[in-house]
């Protein structure tokens, strides 16, 4: 193959630059001068070139096609392999549950521990709320007609939020922890004991009759203990917020004030507690027969 000297090299790169810098110029003015015939010719151009940037685009988008296929194929073999993972861990999970469900059954059988009673409730919307100085409580859209018995418990999905005080027919009144009248004997959990939590019309109720030398500390949690009768063991009742001159203060789980639907959970231990004091109407007064007066 003949090489081109150095020479006509040069004069060939001398003569195509002029060349290109006058139809580049020529393309412009050509432009300028008649739009029409040069967007004509563009056009043609473009019909004559795109066959063979067709042809070229296909590997270039089959490439591209491949590459997002690997790459989707790679994601997925990722995933499989979490499922796997996750897989066996669900399946360790799952012997253990058995393994402590059959251990809970023969603990249970040798203590011979008396079966929890059922519990029912009804859901209720609350229609009225007395946030005032004196009184916690709020009124529910459901009474005696729909099950509601006083003393059952009112909870949400966050934790205890009082229980009935008052049924009516079509509507009650619940007692809120954080009332002045409300007693609830809990257990801090953190260090196992025993207090009542009692309301004081503020937002944090205080811990009442803790052992002098109880370990309670911020972030305790407190749930009802049972005792008394009218609230089951482990219903979630808030945290230790503060702990002022020994005074343990609990933040209740439930933001009382913004409570809307509640459910009232019968567990079998109302009935357990007393009646009310109800007082007899006293009728009219009649006047006494002038006789009877007379003996007077």
């Amino acid at each position: 193959m003949i090489r081109p000297s150095p020479q006509r090299r040069a004069t060939l790169q001398r003569v195509v630059f002029p060349i290109l810098v006058l139809s580049s110029l020529t393309a412009v003015i050509l432009g300028k001068a008649d739009q029409v015939m040069f967007e004509s010719l563009r056009a043609y151009a473009a019909d004559a070139i795109a066959p063979a940037l067709d042809v070229l685009s296909r590997p270039l988008a089959a490439t591209a096609g491949l590459a997002g296929r690997v790459h989707d194929t790679i994601a997925v073999y990722q995933q499989n392999a979490r499922l796997r993972d996750d897989n066996e861990k669900l399946l360790h999970w799952q012997q253990t549950a058995l393994r402590l469900s059959s251990e809970n059954a023969e603990l249970r059988a040798l203590l011979k521990l008396a079966p929890e009673p059922p519990s029912s409730y009804v859901t209720a919307r609350v229609i009225a709320n007395s946030g005032g100085a004196f009184v916690r409580s709020v009124m529910i859209n459901a009474g005696g007609e729909d099950g509601v018995a006083r003393g059952q418990a009112a909870v949400t999905g966050e934790g205890l939020v009082g229980r009935v005080a008052e049924v009516g027919s079509r509507a009650s009144r619940i007692l809120l922890v954080t009332d002045l009248n409300s007693r609830v004997p809990v257990i801090v959990e953190g260090p196992r004991e025993r207090a009542v939590l009692a309301g004081d019309n503020s937002a944090r109720p205080a811990l009442r009759y803790l052992e002098p030398s109880a370990a309670v500390q911020i972030g305790d949690r407190v749930v009802t203990s049972g005792e008394g009768g009218v609230f089951p063991p482990g219903l979630p009742v808030g945290v230790v917020a503060a702990i002022d001159h020994g005074v343990s203060r609990v933040e209740p789980y439930v933001e009382l004030s913004n409570v809307v639907y509640l459910r009232v959970v019968d567990y079998g231990l109302a009935m357990d507690l007393p009646d009310p004091v109800r007082i007899a109407p006293r009728g009219p007064r009649h006047a006494a027969p002038a006789g009877e007066a007379a003996r007077r």
